[in-house]
């Protein structure tokens, strides 16, 4: 019975760790506390299952803010997908253009997400962020976060908005281009970095990588419309 307790306490910390968190802007509910809220799971998409009627909002710049994701996998792709509107069901603007390729685990923070342009949205507008992972597994994971946009908000403060050291993150934007790689640590503005790391230790070939990330957006975002 000890060796089968041991079993299931290793088998639940395993799945426990192959989930995420956002840490900012502050997310909908709790998906990582089963015991809370056992009705969540970050299966579900496009929220966990999580209603957006808990209230929990953050004001958010109208020229873009700072996001903050708690990563559990050893490596990872991540689409922070925007909704426009109070009760949010179509995510249908992209903020990481169009996925990154995430390497390591632990904080990952973006000092200020470029929107699109011509966003229509102005003082007081109400939105949703919809953060998608998928892992080794193949599994997508949805956690979401409701923002109002503010002429008065700011992005996080440079000690508030600090990567793990080790983790990078490489942005996938074509075929034809190599993705740049951000590193760890950083808390400015991105920066690119031409050697090699722990992110190009996992890196594909180009061809390879632009025909996976195909088949996952068309996977994520024909799950989430």
């Amino acid at each position: 019975m000890a060796r089968l307790a041991a079993f299931f306490l290793l088998a639940t910390s395993q799945l426990v760790t192959a989930h995420f968190g956002i840490e900012y802007p502050t997310w909908r509910g709790d998906t990582l506390n089963d015991e809370a809220n056992s009705n969540y799971s970050q299966y579900i998409q496009p929220c966990a299952g999580v209603p957006g009627t808990l209230g929990n909002r953050t004001d958010w710049p109208l020229t873009g803010g700072s996001i903050k994701l708690d990563l559990h996998h050893k490596w990872t792709y991540v689409f922070i997908n925007l909704g426009l509107g109070e009760n949010v069901a179509n995510f249908n603007y992209s903020l990481t253009n169009p996925f990154w390729n995430s390497t390591g685990n632990g904080t990952l923070c973006i000092p200020k997400l470029t929107l699109p342009t011509n966003l229509p949205v102005q003082d007081g507008s109400l939105a949703s962020i919809q953060v998608v992972t998928l892992g080794e597994t193949g599994n997508a994971l949805y956690n979401c976060a409701d923002i109002t946009f503010r002429e008065s908000a700011t992005t996080l403060a440079e000690g508030d908005c600090q990567t793990s050291p080790g983790l990078t993150y490489r942005n996938v934007t074509a075929a034809a281009q190599q993705p740049s790689e951000q590193s760890g640590g950083q808390s400015g503005e991105q920066q690119s970095d031409d050697k090699s790391s722990a992110g190009s230790s996992r890196a594909v070939d180009t061809a390879v990588l632009s025909a996976v990330g195909l088949l996952t957006l068309l996977f994520v975002f024909g799950m989430s419309v």
